[in-house]
């Protein structure tokens, strides 16, 4: 499995699936739960929020329409090019960028302590191995104030994941079904992925790899980027989050 999957994955009926997996009052949702748990409520001229990876632009542009001034960075560049028309056809002014969250630094020119709030939604965190992850980490908290929140969402904590692993399983998503076969490395402690996205008589298959880390890992690692966790939820409504929990909500300030 190739560490850089994620380069060629998200093109296709993967694209399609992804923009009608997630209906709009749960972006809603989520964006009313960024707004309180990033304290972006009460700014002038708008908070300045980094989504980082973006996608679609889901979260950003409903951000975006609530007066937050939005940068957003992805490698999907059909999703990059979809969030651009959408901003542009709205009058929205976000600042996309397409790339690699591994040279966040290099796309944004450097921009130390330039954003109040950065959030990574859609189990992202895990695309990166350890060193790459930590990595990541830090030159994200470089770009963020002191004080400043950052919010992580995954369904991928080693505590939600593990208890419930299912080797294959099918899912339907609207008008398509995507097929998941998933292949648990022990020793790396990493989860190797066969997704298969079915659309009428379209079949495409994608290979993916996500890093498994446990929640206790998933802080020292924000501690070691200069990050105090601030609160482990379940979900929206700010469930303390316990073993076997589908999701893994965190919220972390940045402090050094």
């Amino acid at each position: 499995m190739s560490a850089d999957w994620y380069v060629h994955f998200y093109q296709g009926l993967a694209l399609e699936l992804w923009r009608k997996a997630v209906p709009p009052e749960v972006t809603t949702a989520e964006a009313d739960w960024l707004e309180r748990s990033l304290a972006l409520r009460g700014r002038r001229r708008g908070a300045a929020v980094l989504d980082v990876p973006c996608g679609n632009g889901r979260l950003a542009l409903e951000l975006a329409r609530r007066g937050h001034r939005l940068t957003g960075v992805d490698l999907a560049a059909d999703y990059v090019a979809e969030a651009r028309a959408a901003s542009k056809a709205e009058g929205l002014a976000v600042d996309w960028h397409h790339g690699d969250m591994r040279r966040l630094g290099r796309l944004l020119g450097a921009p130390r302590g330039r954003f109040d709030a950065a959030f990574c939604f859609g189990n992202s965190l895990g695309y990166l191995d350890r060193p790459g992850t930590v990595a990541f980490l830090k030159v994200l908290g470089t770009a963020l104030r002191p004080g400043a929140r950052l919010a992580i969402d995954t369904l991928m904590a080693a505590e939600s994941l593990l208890p419930q692993l299912d080797e294959r399983f099918w899912l339907p998503v609207r008008d398509m079904l995507l097929l998941v076969e998933n292949d648990y490395d022990v020793g790396d402690s990493r989860l190797d992925i066969a997704y298969t996205f079915v659309h009428g008589a379209h079949r495409e298959t994608r290979q993916a790899c996500h890093w498994i880390f446990t929640v206790g890992e998933i802080g020292d690692m924000l501690a070691r980027a200069g990050f105090t966790p601030l609160e482990l939820s379940a979900d929206l409504h700010g469930s303390p989050y316990a073993l076997g929990d589908d999701r893994l909500l965190i919220v972390a300030e940045k402090t050094a």
